[in-house]
This record gives structure tokens, sequence and C-alpha cells, in this order.
């Protein structure tokens, strides 16, 4: 709706079957001045045709002949939610003007007691006290979707089941939906009794609560299995079938990375299921865990294999690890895509210690929105793993 202040003219329709009293309050209007376009209605059938957005106010007899009780104004506050309501009743009855005001109209004149000055005060009070009351709905709503975004990660998001002190421990996750805390990324990390550090990043294809609920649902799978003590080899196989089998009316797949860590954090066992590989964070030194072996992205076949690579860690170490939203974003350059290899450009392009600071992610997530140009469209997770040997 537009602000019509400073000399834009009101859009008002009136909605009044008689003739001389709609007579009067155009000649009320052009008394004070109002700068108005105004349409004349004589019942709520006719009206219809100017219930449109943009009309600032809507003057409405309750009387009307198609009409009974407070039926009219429940069916311009339908069609037109943002325009404010002036109710016009007669002496007797202004009782259900008070009445209107408390089913939704901004206010209510007698008729017969208006002059001009007070119908374009009315009007002007009407339509900037609708313009509040709407701005107050926005408020809280955005708190109401607050509050259900902390109940959504208090419920959905995982907390890390770690006791190692030696471990750091960092996590972002932005969804691509907008107003929305969960997509269809997903991520955990578990500690088993016998030290093993078993870490989880994946990606459900799509967009959408379907998407979401699955994500969710094989996070939660795969901290059972690890909990369940069930062998690296056999999980993905695991999760695979568990997408297989789901009642999905279209093909839906996962990309995962999975890493587990020997309780001495010296080794890790990488298996890749159509997923990127980890990064390691070494300031000039950056570089990605190698891409091969590699297995495809679950719940595309039946069986497949995803073998395990083994690596050898140094002594301390930091990794990255992340979901394809933070990459799939163009460079600023045209339509070009910032990649992998842009990625790890980016990171190389920061000091060593830069990845200690408290708001180290959330500063790559921005610079990768910038060069983006704006925010990105696909869910974002990002998972930071790092070793110190003497930290406890």
């Amino acid at each position: 709706m537009g602000d019509p202040a400073g000399g834009e003219r009101y859009s008002i329709v009136l909605v009044e079957d008689d003739r001389g009293d709609a007579f009067l309050v155009e000649e009320l209007l052009a008394e004070a001045g109002l700068n108005v376009e105004l349409h004349w209605a004589r019942t709520v059938a006719d009206a219809r045709a100017h219930l449109r957005p943009g009309v600032h106010c809507v003057l409405l007899d309750l009387n009307l002949p198609d009409a009974e009780g407070f039926q009219a104004l429940h069916t311009v506050l339908e069609r037109v939610p943002g325009a404010a309501i002036l109710v016009l009743t007669g002496h007797a009855d202004e009782h259900r003007g008070v009445q209107a005001v408390a089913a939704g109209a901004q206010d209510y004149l007698v008729k017969g007691q208006v002059d001009g000055g007070l119908l374009a005060k009315a009007i002007r009070f009407s339509v900037e006290r609708k313009r509040v009351d709407e701005g107050l709905r926005k408020l809280r709503e955005a708190a109401l979707v607050a509050q259900e975004n902390s109940r959504l990660e208090r419920g959905l998001l995982p907390t890390p089941l770690l006791a190692d002190p030696r471990i750091g421990y960092r996590s972002r996750y932005r969804p691509g939906r907008s107003q929305s805390l969960v997509g269809g990324d997903f991520y955990d990390l578990v500690e088993a009794e016998d030290g093993t550090l078993y870490t989880l990043i994946g990606d459900v294809s799509g967009h959408g609560p379907d998407e979401a609920a699955l994500g969710v649902c094989l996070r939660a799978g795969w901290r059972t299995l690890v909990l369940a003590e069930t062998s690296p080899e056999r999980m993905l196989p695991a999760l695979n079938r568990k997408i297989i089998r789901h009642p999905y009316p279209r093909m839906v797949f996962a990309t995962v990375c999975m890493l587990v860590f020997s309780p001495d954090r010296k080794v890790v066992h990488q298996y890749l299921a159509g997923h990127p590989p980890p990064i390691t964070l070494a300031g000039p030194d950056t570089r990605q865990l190698p891409e091969q072996p590699s297995g495809p992205a679950l719940g595309i076949f039946e069986s497949a294999e995803w073998p395990a690579q083994r690596l050898e860690l140094p002594p301390e170490w930091t990794l990255m690890l992340y979901t394809d939203g933070l990459f799939e974003g163009k460079t600023g350059r045209g339509r070009e895509r910032l990649g992998e290899d842009g990625l790890v450009r980016l990171l190389r392009a920061h000091p060593g210690d830069a990845v200690t600071e408290p708001d180290w992610l959330d500063e790559l997530i921005n610079e990768v929105q910038q060069l983006n140009g704006g925010p990105l469209t696909d869910d974002v997770a990002l998972l930071q793993l790092s070793f110190r040997a003497g930290a406890e």
C-alpha cells in the first residue's frame, strides 16, 4: 500500500446504499480538501471490483441490502487486509460501531455528526493506525518464527558426543530456504567409548521440509549405528538402504563424507559417497584431501561400494568439512562459479591463525556471499575440527 503522505492521493472505497448519504460523504471530502480517489458502491457485491491492493481506506455502512450483521466487514477484511476500515453507523446503532472496531475495523463514525475536517482526520488516523497495526503484526510473526527456530535448533541440530579435550569443534548451518532453520544438509560428531572419533556431513538433494526431514533421519540413523558399535564399512550401506526404501514420490539421494579418526588422532579413514573431501586448513598449505577412492551418492543404487582411504595426519591439524552450497555460488565474474578449487584458493589467502577466531566460519560464509552478490540459494553446513596434542 502506498504512503499517502506528501500529497499522494488516498484511494478510498465508499460502500453505502443510500444515494443521499453517499453524496454527503463526497461533499465532506471536498470541503476538507483531502486529496482522494473515491469509488462508490451501493452493495458489497458492487464493491468487490474496487476492493483490491492499493486501497487505503474503506468507508463501510453496516446496513447494506446484501449483508447481515458484520458480513460486509468480514468480506472487506478478507479482500483488502491491508486497508483501514471506517464504519458508518446511525445514531441509534452507535453500539454496532464499537462492536465493529472490536471485530477488526479501525474506527467508526456516526452519520449526521461528522463534518469535513473530522472525516479527513478520521481517515488519516485510521490509515496510520492500520499501518502501525500491520508493523506490529509483522514483528509478532517474526518473534514467533524466532521462537520456533529456537525450538527446532534444540531438537534437530545435533549436540556432539565428544569427550576428548584435544579436539576443537565448531559448526555453522545456514539453510537456503527463507525463514527456515534446518535444510537438507546434516552433520554429526560422535566419540565412541574406545576413543575412536566418528564425523559425518551430508547433503540431501532438493530443498524443502521433506528433504530436511530425511537429513535429520539419516543423521539420527548414523548416530545409532555408531553407538551400536557398527563397523564403519557397514554404515554407508545401511544409510543407502534407508533412502532406497524410503517412500518418496520422486528419486532422492544424499552425498556423504564420513571420517573415522583413530584414538591417537594420527590416522583417519575417509569414506566418500559423491561428496567433496574435507580441506586441511594450513594457511598457504591449505589443500583438499584426496577425492579417490570414493563411491556413488547414497540412494541411487541398491548396492554399491564405498571404500575407505587411509590417511596419515600431522601431529596437529585442522580440517573443514562442508557441503556444496558453500562453493556453488558465483565469483562476481559473470556466470563463473566459485567451485572447490576456488574455495581452496580463497582459504589459502587467509592467515593460518584466522581459523582460531571465534567468528571465522561466519566470516567465510559472508565472504562467499559477497562474491556471489547476495545470499546463497543452497543450504550450507560447515564443520571444523582441530587437534592439538597438548590441549587439556
